[in-house]
């Protein structure tokens, strides 16, 4: 099953990453993965803005028109698999400081696997008020940060101490990009790409 380790990364993260580093699937696998994963936040965020509509504080419901909530959505999911793919990069990229070489495949799993929590709790988007989502990001963003910590060490096969230093990078550079990531939205959004609202 393409998703099966998903339910190892909550229940027992540490014996998964043991598992997951054994067996090492393909790049298709991991690849698969985190192409299905990414769609959760994609449709579920437009499903939200195009028929839901959101809700910032006592203010009215927002919602986009289909066309435009439909872009967003093919963006995000763009902007996802994007990002997945780079920190894979950065990280196989980053690992001949620490004593290590990784193969892609190796890299691109420890960034899936790290990256899915967060992609998941895009389901959070159903309920869509924004401090919920807020609070549901959170805690997503801290627990895909404990599985970086976690899985670090065992995929990268280097001790927990250069571990810890080596996510750390990771997850600095992984905050740079999704500032970047945001800056290019804003961008793109000031240059006429821009939403059309339903009143």
């Amino acid at each position: 099953m393409i998703l099966n380790h998903i339910w190892g990364l909550y229940a027992h993260p540490k014996e998964e990453w043991q598992t997951i580093e054994k067996r090492h699937e393909s790049l298709v696998y991991s690849l698969t993965h985190i192409l299905i994963v990414a769609l959760i936040p994609a449709v579920c965020s437009y499903f939200s803005a195009a028929h839901i509509g959101w809700q910032i504080g006592a203010g009215d419901v927002i919602k986009l028109t289909n066309n435009s909530a439909m872009i967003m959505g093919v963006a995000m999911y763009i902007g996802i698999v994007f990002g997945v793919f780079a920190l894979a990069y950065l990280i196989q990229w980053m690992a001949k400081t620490f004593d290590s070489s990784p193969d892609f495949t190796q890299s691109l799993e420890l960034a899936t696997y790290t990256a899915t929590p967060l992609l998941m709790v895009g389901i959070a988007t159903l309920f869509p008020v924004l401090w919920f989502v807020a609070m549901a990001g959170l805690a997503a963003l801290a627990y895909s940060v404990y599985l970086l910590y976690s899985g670090v060490p065992i995929m990268m096969n280097i001790p927990e101490e250069k571990g810890f230093i080596y996510s750390s990078s990771v997850v600095t550079c992984g905050l740079v990009m999704l500032v970047a990531l945001m800056a290019v939205s804003a961008i793109l959004l000031g240059m006429g790409f821009g939403t059309e609202y339903i009143s």
